[in-house]
């Protein structure tokens, strides 16, 4: 099949043939349709990711057939049109027993802890456990551009956050995961102030529900502004690039008793972060992180998609063929794209 591959962190992607993936007991071989790019693709290929072993094969947010099923599989069959989340849970350990499969102790990650979909073909592990049905009126471009960014930000703003009508919410970054949270959120009611130093991502955040805009590179002190915008700070605030600055602004700007989602990934040089912990202290302020999003959940999704009240679909910015991907995966850091970019496999 042909595949994106590196041999080396930091070094040349090529598109290539490569051998097929071959099916397990408990796995399934999809036939990928879509698949989206995402900064964690990029954070993998740069080795920031302990769980990759090289060659490697990127692309986790996928959508696709099912082509092949293994010989233990109960609840798909061939033929099905599915996505699944990038945490994938094992579906026997404690966190999977209690519900929680985002955090599984033996998590399966395509394109990460096994090749990923940056290919013809996919193996999914657990596939009973994790598989999702796609509904008729979502196609395979869309399904891929929920792909992580918005299943993340779906339970970073709902399950984790709570954001309720009237709240106000401030989301810090506005790439894919900024502005899926930025989506989710005016969709649940709240009143969505967004930051990002880019005015033309500032305009999409507009699109997406966004009330107030926040340029940074103009504003001295990000906190101190939010809070004159809404009085007394932000109800929820989400860090959803994963810097030390957006880190400390989204602790900062919440007032009493507020929460601080983390959904950005922090690594690198901002691993760990400055906190303003006087403040998290005397305003009993809560520190929350969030990780991917259990399957299960999908269905809460699919129904604020049909209803119209969050659409996914504002934030494509472009597709893409495979044979472009290396180009547009090594350049990823340069912050350039508007929205997001999906591999069309089919197109």
């Amino acid at each position: 099949m042909k595949a994106v591959y590196y041999e080396k962190f930091q070094g040349s992607i090529d598109v290539r043939e490569v051998v097929n993936p071959t099916v397990s007991d408990d796995s399934v071989i999809v036939k990928v349709g879509a698949t989206g790019l995402c900064r964690s693709d990029w954070h993998g290929w740069m080795g920031h990711d302990p769980d990759i072993v090289l060659p490697h094969v990127p692309g986790h947010e996928l959508a696709g057939e099912i082509s092949e099923i293994g010989s233990g599989i109960k609840n798909f069959t061939v033929g099905n049109r599915v996505t699944v989340p990038f945490v994938s849970g094992c579906g026997h350990c404690t966190e999977c027993n209690s519900g929680n499969h985002q955090i599984c102790d033996h998590q399966f990650q395509p394109g990460f802890t096994a090749w990923g979909s940056f290919a013809e073909f996919v193996e999914i592990k657990y596939a009973d456990v994790n598989l999702v049905r796609l509904p008729d009126e979502i196609d395979f471009v869309t399904a891929a551009s929920l792909g992580c960014r918005f299943i993340t930000s779906f339970r970073a703003v709902i399950d984790q956050g709570k954001v309720s009508a009237g709240e106000w919410v401030a989301v810090h970054g506005c790439g894919g995961v900024g502005l899926s949270a930025i989506n989710i959120a005016a969709g649940a009611g709240a009143n969505v102030i967004a930051i990002d130093i880019d005015d033309k991502k500032l305009k999409l955040a507009k699109k997406m529900g966004a009330i107030i805009t926040i340029n940074a590179n103009f504003v001295e002190n990000i906190a101190q502004k939010i809070i004159d915008k809404t009085g007394r700070g932000v109800h929820v605030s989400i860090d959803a690039l994963g810097s030390q600055e957006t880190c400390f602004n989204s602790i900062a700007c919440l007032r009493k008793r507020g929460r601080h989602i983390q959904v950005g990934l922090t690594t690198g040089d901002h691993q760990h972060p400055k906190i303003p912990m006087d403040k998290v202290v005397a305003y009993e302020l809560k520190i929350i992180g969030s990780h991917g999003m259990q399957s299960f959940r999908y269905e809460a999704v699919f129904e604020m998609i049909k209803t119209g009240k969050v659409q996914p679909r504002l934030m494509l910015g472009k597709t893409i063929s495979l044979e472009e991907v290396p180009k547009a995966l090594a350049n990823m850091d340069s912050f350039e794209n508007l929205g997001i970019t999906v591999i069309n496999c089919i197109r």
